[in-house]
């Protein structure tokens, strides 16, 4: 078990980060005990693509997302997913 440092009180917020960009954080805290934390509920990040469609096929995405009334993209995306969960790629 490595010793670590005890971190000081701090009167605000802009005497801690002062101190941060001055200490190393792994000096004060033990590495071993760190556990892994998920955020399920974190929004996922997205990265934009560009992709080529015929136009008969993007006409058609509009016209049914239009009657879900969600846009055509988010209906891409879900149209995906259900294709990537039944297929398991």
């Amino acid at each position: 078990m490595k010793i670590t440092k005890t971190i000081p009180t701090f009167k605000n917020e802009n005497e801690e980060r002062e101190f941060w960009e001055k200490n190393d954080t792994l000096e004060y805290f033990d590495m071993s005990k760190v556990k892994a934390v998920r955020f399920p509920n974190l929004k996922k990040t997205t990265k934009s693509i560009s992709i080529r469609l015929p136009v008969d096929m993007l006409d058609a995405l509009k016209v049914k997302a239009n009657s879900m009334d969600v846009p055509y993209q988010s209906l891409i995306k879900i149209l995906l997913q259900e294709g990537l969960l039944s297929k398991r790629v």
